[in-house]
């Protein structure tokens, strides 16, 4: 059986004309019904679901243009093509208005017709991918995709909380990989403004010249090739958000401007003297330490103030491996789902070991990555080890083999009470920033028993602390365990 080329509603009160033409549509491979009325055509297209709809303007009782208007209120409103007797061009232009697709003189040549029919069709199929392929990237950076019970991860989605209602300048710092749109998405989504607009631009992806332009429009002429007035991301995001990527990147001729709409909430294109006043809340996001630029006089001090008056800083992945798994888990559904591959369901134990003890550089965008690499080369339900990128792979075997009381899975059997406890005072203490009083919430110690604690493990063998926790004197949380324990701030 030859497959339709579509479907197509003819509605037309002149019993020949409309089967004519329905026999015609048929030869030509498309699934034809008619209706010979407005009121019947509207009873026939939720069970018909036509793609398009072929239409008289001029019948009795409705007549085309609020037929137009009728069908414009679905959903999933149809294409529609009116016919209309030479002379009737002003109701041809109404029915565009109320939003007819194409319309046509009757007679109506076949051959126009067919060329009209592609046309709309064609029109519909790159409309119906276009919206597929923006649901993917919603989808993408939806809130929903953050993922973690890490104490880090969850201070982060409790300052989102926190923010999300007010119109706040906002920053979001954190290594490349780390999920800073996934925050900023976040917080628009959780806004008065969520029913606005979200604007993204990566400032480090353009020239001073075209970054001015992308971000405030430019007039007819403003400059060579300036061939019609266009309006820039801050017009765009009005009522919304603008987020803007890699703000370290920005000239000093740009970061005046921008200070100034922080200021005064305007600003004039490029080219224009005219003044537009717009309501713009500004999520900014860097992997720099702009504190340092300012220091090094690469960024401006009073920019970076109006920009930092929220910040949240994203934690590294290695800084929270506990979420590995589930974030692991999370990719895998979706890489799955994405490359046809359902049977991939999950990991082997060596390869999930494996994955939460490398330190993941690129962070969450080098693990899902990895992931969607591995989806695609297992052959089985399982992602095993061997399917994981080389480099993870050679990085973990070339880990030196943890000792009886290194980090990492105590012995058990093996490990003493004694050990088992220090370890998980230490790693918790580590996740918490150095915040005994958050660290003996999470354990449901006191206080005064983790300090103590502290104390005895600062008293023991430094050889001895660093066997427990070796490479605490790289984070951020000190040398050693009196400075965790100094660097409490509640």
């Amino acid at each position: 059986m030859v497959s339709s080329k579509g479907r197509i509603l003819v509605v037309d009160d002149e019993v020949n004309a409309r089967s004519a033409l329905a026999e015609l549509l048929r030869d030509e491979g498309y699934d034809v019904e008619t209706a010979a009325d407005a009121f019947k055509a509207l009873g026939k297209f939720e069970a018909f679901a036509p793609a398009v709809v072929v239409t008289d303007l001029k019948m009795p009782g409705m007549d085309g243009v609020e037929l137009v208007r009728k069908l414009r209120a679905y959903e999933d409103a149809p294409a529609v093509i009116v016919m209309t007797a030479f002379g009737a061009v002003e109701s041809a232009v109404a029915a565009m208005r109320a939003g007819a697709a194409e319309y046509l003189a009757k007679p109506v040549n076949l051959d126009e017709l067919l060329v009209c029919l592609q046309r709309v069709l064609d029109h519909q199929a790159l409309h119906r991918e276009t919206k597929q392929l923006r649901q993917r990237v919603k989808d993408r950076t939806a809130p929903s995709n953050m993922i973690g019970s890490s104490p880090s991860i969850q201070r982060v989605f409790e300052v989102i909380d926190q923010v999300a209602p007010s119109r706040a300048t906002t920053l979001i710092t954190g290594e490349s990989g780390t999920g800073k749109e996934l925050v900023a998405n976040a917080i628009h989504q959780r806004s008065p403004r969520a029913q606005g607009p979200f604007i993204k631009l990566h400032c480090a992806a353009l020239a001073e010249s075209l970054l001015e332009s992308e971000l405030f429009g430019h007039e007819r002429g403003a400059f060579t090739g300036a061939m019609t007035r266009r309006d820039g991301r801050f017009s765009l995001a009005d009522g919304g958000t603008l987020f803007l990527d890699e703000i370290g990147e920005i000239s000093p001729a740009i970061q005046v401007k921008l200070l100034r709409f922080l200021q005064e909430h305007e600003f004039e294109r490029v080219g224009g003297g005219q003044t537009i006043r717009v309501d713009v809340r500004v999520i900014a996001a860097t992997n720099r330490d702009l504190a340092d630029d300012v220091t090094q006089g690469r960024f401006r001090e009073d920019l970076y103030y109006r920009l930092n008056v929220i910040n949240i800083e994203m934690p590294a992945l290695r800084e929270r491996k506990t979420d590995v798994p589930e974030l692991a888990q999370f990719f895998v559904e979706r890489c799955a789902n994405d490359n046809d591959r359902p049977n991939v369901i999950g990991f082997s134990d060596e390869a999930l070991r494996a994955m939460c003890s490398y330190d993941w550089p690129g962070n969450v965008r080098e693990l899902e990555n990895a992931i969607e690499r591995a989806v695609v080369m297992a052959p089985g339900p399982l992602i095993e080890l061997a399917h994981l990128p080389s480099n993870l792979r050679t990085a973990v075997a070339n880990q030196p083999a943890p000792s009886a009381n290194a980090i990492g899975p105590l012995p058990i059997p093996g490990a003493s009470m004694e050990d088992i406890e220090k370890y998980a005072i230490l790693e918790t203490l580590r996740a918490t920033g150095g915040s005994t009083s958050q660290a003996a919430e999470i354990l449901k110690m006191s206080v005064r028993t983790i300090q103590y604690r502290l104390h005895q493990y600062n008293a023991a063998p430094k050889s001895e602390v660093a066997a427990v926790a070796p490479g605490s004197e790289k984070r951020k949380t000190g040398g050693n365990v009196a400075s965790i324990h100094a660097r409490d701030t509640k």
